[in-house]
């Protein structure tokens, strides 16, 4: 079982939204907002970033210029 768990793409997508609903939930926090209505912050944040991180990562192995000559890209 040399195999991980989890994929270091998705360990990525899954620590980045969590420390944007972290941001959220300190921001709203300093607003002025209940512990509360942080941690909704918070959780809708990392909920929201999740979907918004996977589509920026790009997925393992994905040839970039490939992928622009499939779309019709000049890649020179």
């Amino acid at each position: 079982m040399d195999r991980s768990l989890v994929s270091v793409r998705a360990a990525l997508v899954l620590l980045l939204a969590i420390l944007a609903g972290l941001a959220a939930g300190l921001l709203a926090v300093l607003a002025g907002q209940g512990w509360a209505g942080s941690v909704l912050y918070g959780l809708a944040a990392t909920g929201s970033a999740v979907p918004v991180f996977n589509q920026v990562i790009a997925p393992d192995g994905v040839d970039v210029h490939r992928r622009l000559r499939g779309k019709g890209g000049d890649c020179g």
